[in-house]
């Protein structure tokens, strides 16, 4: 039964992730998140069971749920401590780095919450916490974790705001700079441990609890999932240490 590790799962992503994977009567999911609300738990839970009444699968795969906040290294291994052999870890977690100060509205407010003349150090230093120093602990954490004999994935939600060679726009200060740099912390993992896929996938705009309001052109976490699924399944090795858009065409680094 293959082992299952999400983070972010309380909604968005992770909870399309959860759901999405549950649907199969052979997997073990292990759902993280740093705030498991009761309606989001409920959520969760009920998005679950409705996918094993869908393929008649009402025992065999299960679901574990862990209030965990990535960017405690020690709380990561204290939840996780029996947990092994994991085969995949999908690492969705994340903020936006938005300025509080800053009222969202509408679409366009977005853009003007993330200028250089609003961005404070500390959202620059929260929004690094969380999506940089988060992710390096979460997957140093895990190492000890994955299958011994190689071959496990770890699959990072980024974004194409971290891509440099994409950056026509620029603004966007707090959040292109951690992912940037989450770019550059797989990247080394993906060196330093070549037994181990480790990827980048942006997985298009989405609608979720990261902006207060819906951005132009977002998708539904649950279109965005479809497509990243696949992709997922098809990652190998010489995919790994790779930047990739949910249709599988490489991302500039």
């Amino acid at each position: 039964m293959p082992n299952i590790i999400v983070t972010g799962a309380a909604s968005g992503l992770g909870k399309a992730f959860v759901t999405a994977y549950l649907k199969s009567a052979d997997n073990s999911v292990l759902a993280v998140d740093r705030s498991f609300s009761s309606s989001s738990a409920q959520n969760v839970l009920e998005a679950a069971d409705a996918y094993r009444k869908d393929v008649g699968n009402n025992e065999t795969n299960t679901l574990r749920m862990f209030t965990i906040d990535v960017r405690d290294e020690t709380q990561i291994t204290t939840q996780l401590h029996d947990v092994e052999d994991i085969d995949l870890v999908i690492h969705s977690a994340g903020v936006r780095g938005l300025e509080s100060s800053v009222s969202i509205k509408r679409s366009a407010d977005v853009a003007e919450a993330e200028t250089m003349n609003v961005i404070t150090a500390e959202t620059m230093t929260d929004t690094f916490q969380t999506n940089t120093v988060g992710t390096f602990l979460l997957i140093r954490a895990l190492l000890p974790k994955l299958r011994p004999l190689g071959g496990s994935k770890v699959v990072i939600m980024g974004s194409r705001m971290g891509s440099m060679g994409s950056n026509t726009t620029g603004g966007g200060y707090a959040y292109r700079a951690s992912k940037a740099a989450l770019n550059a912390i797989v990247k080394s993992f993906s060196i330093d441990l070549p037994d181990i896929i480790f990827t980048v996938v942006h997985p298009g705009r989405v609608e979720s609890g990261l902006v207060a309001v819906k951005e132009d052109g977002a998708i539904s976490a649950e279109e965005s999932v479809v497509d990243v699924l696949g992709l997922i399944g098809r990652f190998g090795n010489e995919d790994s240490g790779k930047f990739f858009d949910r249709f599988g065409e490489e991302v500039p680094w």
